[in-house]
């Protein structure tokens, strides 16, 4: 065993906890004070302001929301919508999109080495020396973790926050983590941020942008597609039998 390893088994219970009650602490909070401050009327109220700002600091106004926007997410507070819009409401669809992949990335990374220092060790070990059910479960989803971990960031069903305590409980690699996490929330990131480019048109109607439109047929449709292609190799193990395609 390294160092390393010694020194993270070593570590007291307050130590290990702490970022992950931390965490939850700053979330239940948040979820009651912010709830109505963070929200469409806000940014509808502040657009204007907003828009100054960032055509005279827009280095700033990046770093700033990026900062912003990993804080909601890590934090699991109310808001991460509405930043996803804000997001493309100040820099466009492509520009905007990648900002927010980046920072929505940066955030979930964040409650994955959280939970995974509290809770993760403990509940890996435990599957690992399970039988039955629980036993085939752990093995499959080591067998296919690249599969599953796009598939659980593709399903717009799949709140956010679950699918960054899964793959820390599971004992998912970080690299693995942060890859499918930032490719597999790119489609929803692209469909939100394109909304939220457009909002200028739609506060000067007056009127509220669709917020259901990624489960409107032709854009829930490819995204089931992708879902589908990103099971493709477990199935195709299940019907062959084969451990490696």
């Amino acid at each position: 065993m390294t160092d390393t390893s010694q020194s993270m088994t070593t570590k007291s219970p307050l130590v290990r906890y702490a970022p992950l009650a931390i965490i939850a602490s700053v979330a239940v909070v948040g979820a009651f004070v912010l709830r109505d401050y963070i929200g469409f009327d806000a940014l509808r109220d502040n657009r204007e302001a907003l828009i100054a700002f960032r055509d005279s600091n827009f280095v700033l106004t990046v770093v700033g929301f990026i900062a912003v926007y990993v804080v909601i997410v890590t934090f699991s507070l109310p808001g991460a919508l509405i930043a996803t819009l804000t997001g493309g409401f100040l820099f466009g669809t492509f520009f905007g999109a990648a900002v927010n992949v980046t920072a929505a990335t940066m955030g979930a990374t964040l409650i994955f080495l959280a939970a995974q220092m509290g809770l993760g060790d403990k509940l890996r070990a435990r599957m690992e020396t399970s039988s039955g059910l629980v036993a085939r479960i752990k093995k499959g989803l080591d067998e296919n973790q690249w599969s599953m971990l796009f598939f659980i960031r593709l399903v717009p069903a799949v709140p956010f926050f679950v699918a960054n305590l899964i793959p820390a409980f599971l004992g998912v690699p970080l690299r693995r983590f942060v890859i499918s996490t930032f490719l597999g929330i790119i489609p929803g990131s692209l469909v939100y941020t394109s909304v939220g480019a457009g909002l200028g048109e739609v506060f000067a109607q007056g009127e509220t942008p669709n917020l259901g439109l990624i489960f409107e047929p032709h854009i829930l449709l490819p995204i089931l597609g992708l879902c589908v292609l990103s099971v493709l190799p477990v199935i195709i193990k299940a019907v062959t039998g084969k451990k490696e395609l």
